[in-house]
């Protein structure tokens, strides 16, 4: 019997398995774009953004040598212009800053333009940043906290606009006690296209002095573009000190071709030294504006105008902050000019009376000053001040308010060079005529040295005696001159340790032969003016000769001789101790009856002198004359009867133009 085996036979495949198998084979491509679609959906549904964060913030560090935390979520809106979120973030600050973190934010935004990024050019339309958080720091040995290790790299992103929610920053400069604080919150643009403005507040310490600010500025971006205008309006008060700046800028950084107006008033001109190291003696309160620019190192005000006390005052100045100390130069012009604005410069403070400007503290000096037995001012100057800085200052006054002195106009030009100071000249109008000086202060020592070189010339003798009647109508001429040297940081210092030489003079002229009567205690003479009209008598000279030893000036010649009566002086002038001692003595050149002639004798201080006839010679001529009356009245006469001993005195030797 045969027998066979037979292998089972295999199941031939269905229609739809042999069709999704050729479809598969003949399609290999849509097969592919299906597995990459399903791999992005799982991509998309897995995706994690915050996958960058490490990368992100190594690549800082390494660029900048800080530490780059992104404490939340980093999150990317994908579109044309994609969008890139990151929350609570930090960066550290310099190892040697007070503060840990340089800079925080809760929140970072900001959009890229995705095409530009093909060629390789970073363009940031707009960030936005909520509750961001700068410590900026400066230190003599590191420089400052915006300095990298590392110098950062590359090339800065191109910026359009910025939004700032809630901004705070802080600049701390502990060397030049400096501490800054500021609010800083942008607020809506003019122009759909423009960059938010920012509004500014806070305050702080500047070089020690508190200070607040507050204002609008436009956007911090705008200041990296150096042809557009950018407009600021800023006000800032440190102490009494205001400052007002507004206007457009152009390149800011470089803080030139601009229009910026900036008015500047205080209580004091003195209290702008600690702001920005310009030396100014004590003013009364002060009210400027100009236009504020800079030429590299150089600031300028230029054409300002405004008032100081009472005195209206324009002109150009400038600082010059590129040399070892600041350099201040000045032209200014006054058409009106308080004289005792001016205190400061010789220590002495403004009046403060009825119609002056002044302040409490000007107020309170001014009561102390009057308080003080002595007239010379005897603060002394700061030697710091005036080593603080350079000047070159020229100052015209078209007209001096000087209630009492025949002051008509002044012109001074001061040069101050590493302590030494200079005024030359130093001229006034005077009475029609004028006062030349040229003053040197030597401040390089400890005690300051002090020459002082004075000429009067032709100055009309009645406007000298604007507060005498009968000096009213005098005619004549006086000059002069003084040369004195002395040491000390005070006025009063420097004139009470003075040497050198004063004198004064005048030619022919005339006066009111009353007012020499009066001098020469003539009672009949003064009855009979008095009487009949006075008269004026001729004066042939008059001269004063005084030498001057440590201090004290003493009379070498002193004479006024007048066709009536010679008046001759003697005696000396204490400038340290502030005392006179003087007796001036009349030689009629008439026959007077009624005389009680005497020597007058001066005494006193500077602030309270005291002139009186000699009693002592007085009484003995009194006595003369009671005594002669017991007799015979006609005889009493006779002890009263001046025989007119005077002579004219030598003036040709004298006489000072």
């Amino acid at each position: 019997m045969n027998t066979s085996s037979t292998s089972p036979a295999s199941t031939p495949p269905s229609p739809a398995t042999r069709e999704s198998g050729g479809f598969f084979r003949r399609h290999r491509w849509w097969s592919a774009l299906g597995a990459i679609a399903l791999a992005i959906l799982a991509l998309v549904l897995l995706w994690d953004w915050n996958w960058f964060k490490g990368p992100i913030e190594r690549q800082v560090e390494a660029r900048t040598g800080r530490r780059l935390e992104i404490a939340g979520d980093l999150d990317v809106d994908l579109g044309r212009v994609p969008v890139i979120r990151a929350d609570a973030l930090s960066f550290a600050n310099a190892s040697w800053a007070k503060q840990p973190m340089m800079a925080t934010a809760q929140r970072l935004e900001l959009s890229i333009e995705f095409w530009p990024l093909l060629k390789g050019e970073v363009r940031i339309p707009q960030i936005r940043l909520t509750q961001p958080r700068v410590n900026l720091q400066t230190d003599p040995s590191h420089g400052g906290n915006w300095v990298f290790e590392r110098g950062g790299g590359g090339e800065l992103p191109k910026f359009r606009k910025i939004w700032i929610e809630d901004g705070r920053m802080e600049f701390l400069d502990a060397a030049g006690k400096t501490d800054i604080r500021l609010a800083v919150n942008s607020r809506p643009p003019r122009r759909e296209d423009a960059a938010p403005p920012v509004d500014v507040e806070g305050g702080g310490r500047w070089k020690n002095s508190a200070f607040t600010l507050q204002g609008r500025a436009e956007s911090p971006l705008e200041l990296s573009q150096a042809q557009r205008p950018y407009r600021l309006n800023l006000r800032a008060a440190a102490g009494a000190t205001r400052a007002h700046a507004r206007g457009e800028l152009v390149d800011p950084f470089h803080l030139r071709d601009f229009d910026l107006r900036f008015a500047l008033a205080g209580k004091n001109l003195a209290d702008l030294y600690p702001l920005i190291g310009v030396a100014i003696p004590p003013t009364p309160p002060y009210a400027l504006d100009g236009r504020l620019q800079r030429d590299g190192v150089r600031w300028n005000y230029r054409d300002f105008t405004g008032k100081v006390g009472d005195s209206d005052l324009s002109g150009d100045a400038s600082v010059d902050t590129g040399g070892a100390r600041p350099y201040l130069r000045a032209d200014l012009i006054s058409k009106r000019l308080d004289f005792d604005d001016l205190a400061g410069f010789i220590g002495a403070p403004p009046e403060t009376g009825r119609g002056e400007t002044s302040n409490p503290e000007l107020a309170a000096l001014n009561a102390q000053f009057d308080a003080k037995p002595r007239l010379l001012p005897d603060t002394p100057y700061r030697l710091d001040k005036l080593r603080a800085m350079d000047a070159d200052v020229k100052l015209k006054a078209a007209r001096i308010n000087a209630p009492g002195w025949p002051l008509d106009d002044m012109q001074a030009h001061l040069l101050l060079e590493d302590g030494l100071l200079k005024l030359d000249p130093l001229n006034f109008g005077v009475a029609d005529g004028d006062i030349r000086s040229t003053i040197t202060m030597d401040a390089r020592n400890p005690t300051i040295r002090t020459r002082a070189d004075i000429q009067a010339r032709r100055l009309t003798l009645a406007k000298l005696m604007p507060t005498i009647k009968l000096g009213q109508d005098a005619v004549g001429k006086v000059g002069g001159r003084i040369a004195l040297s002395g040491s000390g940081n005070s006025i009063a210092k420097m004139l009470g340790s003075g040497d050198g030489s004063v004198a004064v003079g005048m030619g022919q002229g005339q006066v009111s032969n009353l007012l020499m009567e009066f001098a020469g205690i003539d009672l009949a003479e003064i009855i009979k003016f008095k009487l009949t009209s006075d008269r004026k008598i001729p004066i042939r000279c008059a001269f004063g000769d005084f030498s001057v030893n440590d201090g004290v000036m003493t009379a070498q010649s002193l004479a006024f001789d007048t066709s009536d009566t010679v008046l001759v002086g003697t005696g000396t002038i204490n400038l340290r101790d502030e005392k006179l001692d003087m007796v001036v003595r009349a030689r009629p050149k008439d026959r007077s009856l009624l005389s009680l002639r005497a020597p007058l004798i001066v005494t006193g201080s500077f602030k309270q002198p005291n002139a009186r006839p000699d009693y002592k010679r007085l009484g003995l001529r009194g006595a003369a004359a009671i005594a002669l009356g017991a007799i015979a009245p006609p005889a009493a006469l006779l002890a009263t009867l001046e025989l007119g001993p005077g002579k004219d005195a030598g003036c040709a030797a004298h006489t000072i133009n």
